[in-house]
């Protein structure tokens, strides 16, 4: 583990955190996926709670990625049942659907800003596309969530005159410009170096103390998953191994958790009929990284 439990916990408790609500944003129960015929997901149950950070973490090929299209309802499923802000997916109107997802941010894991436009014009394309605003409101609008991102007066730069740690902000503004009830961030710190990914865990402790909205974080860096979460959800091999606060993870004693905290690798065992299948090439190629 990177650090000791017990100065992790210090450092948590010197930020005061606004308790959660207790009604669930998003409910999953037995949810069932499929690749082919490769299942993914093997009967996952979770909530996302109102104004709670959850941050989903797992291994390589957990399913932790897959889990995140669901939540974003992006994502085919086999079986289970999905309710998204009270709505159950499977049974709403189409025009309902499309305002279930206008109360949801995505802030990708490349910032996904497009080249050929501003970062005030990348940040506004929301509002573009879902409301009927003037133009002025929407500029407005854009430079009040540039100023939350700490970004005031870039607006008129392009994305390539921005930094990694920037360019992150600038999707944080984009995913939040039209006030979502959930906010989905897939690995916010890869690619950084420890200042500018810690700076970015305050930013998301920020958003979520100053919009009351519930964030979903999928993330490998234990430091920020430690320093965000209210919650964590563990997939191994598609299944949940626990859902629980960072203290409840800390002091798990469940060696599989352990292994992940500790970045300990997994010797799994093949069966010799796997093994020779695979020498002669006769085996079926798995999903890609998920």
């Amino acid at each position: 583990m990177s650090r000791n439990p017990a100065t992790i916990l210090e450092e948590r408790n010197k930020r005061q955190r606004p308790q959660s609500g207790p009604d669930a944003v998003i409910e999953v129960e037995d949810l069932v996926t499929h690749y082919g015929d490769r299942m993914i997901l093997q009967g996952v149950s979770m909530e996302v709670r109102e104004k709670e950070i959850m941050v989903i973490m797992g291994g390589s090929g957990s399913g932790k990625s897959t889990l995140l299209r669901h939540l974003m309802a992006l994502e085919n499923k086999t079986s289970g049942t999905m309710r998204i802000l009270g709505y159950d997916i499977d049974k709403i109107s189409r025009k309902e659907f499309l305002e279930v997802r206008k109360k949801l941010g995505v802030a990708f894991q490349s910032g996904a800003l497009f080249s050929s436009m501003t970062v005030g014009d990348n940040i506004m394309l929301p509002l573009y596309e879902h409301t009927d605003l003037d133009p002025l409101t929407m500029e407005i609008m854009a430079r009040m969530k540039l100023e939350v991102v700490e970004l005031s007066g870039f607006e008129d730069l392009m994305p390539s005159e921005l930094s990694g740690g920037m360019i992150k902000r600038a999707a944080f503004a984009r995913a939040i410009v039209m006030d979502p009830r959930v906010l989905f961030c897939d690995e916010p710190s890869a690619g950084l170096d420890p200042v500018v990914a810690s700076a970015l865990d305050d930013l998301i402790l920020d958003m979520r103390d100053a919009m009351g909205m519930s964030i979903v974080v999928v993330t490998h860096e234990l430091d920020s998953a430690f320093k965000i979460a209210d919650r964590i959800t563990i997939l191994d091999r598609g299944k949940i191994l626990m859902i629980g606060t960072v203290e409840e993870v800390l002091k798990s004693k469940s060696d599989r958790v352990q292994a992940l905290l500790n970045r300990t690798p997994e010797e799994d065992v093949m069966d010799p009929d796997e093994y020779l299948d695979r020498l002669v090439g006769e085996s079926n190629p798995g999903t890609a990284h998920l």
